[in-house]
């Protein structure tokens, strides 16, 4: 039941009694079920503007979504060590110097990458365990 049905329900009760217009209480019991009323309706069309606000902000957040695919292309899976450019590079920040270092797949592949800012030496197996990276590690051996 609806708070509007409730709301209804109430008024036909207080109907049935017949209240005197002259009587104070009678009075009073009225009044409060008209402001019920005013009240029940307005609650009403709220949630039908809630709701109709729901719908337009689902339809924004598809077309929002649809401007990102867009825009950005698809994710790649890896959010590791190495992020893949268009060129089909891989940079990798050094641990020591964060410094950011720009590998191919062969490079990828090999046991350990020395960093030509600092030349500090580090194991990208360690560092990554992303698709790209094991699969390039996997065609060398």
């Amino acid at each position: 039941m609806t708070i509007t049905e409730k709301v209804s329900y109430i008024k036909g009760l207080a109907d049935g009694l017949t209240l005197d217009e002259n009587n104070k209480q009678d009075k009073i019991l009225k009044a409060i079920i008209d402001l019920l009323d005013d009240i029940a309706l307005s609650v009403s069309d709220l949630e039908d503007g809630c709701a109709e606000l729901g719908e337009q902000l689902d339809a924004v957040d598809e077309d929002l979504s649809a401007v990102e695919d867009l825009v950005y292309g698809e994710e790649d899976e890896c959010d590791c060590c190495c992020d893949e450019d268009d060129d089909g590079l891989y940079s990798v920040q050094c641990p020591n110097c964060n410094d950011v270092i720009y590998l191919d797949e062969d490079m990828l592949g090999e046991d350990s990458v020395e960093c030509p800012n600092c030349g500090f030496k580090f194991d990208l197996d360690e560092e990554c365990d992303c698709e790209d990276c094991s699969d390039a590690a996997d065609e060398d051996k």
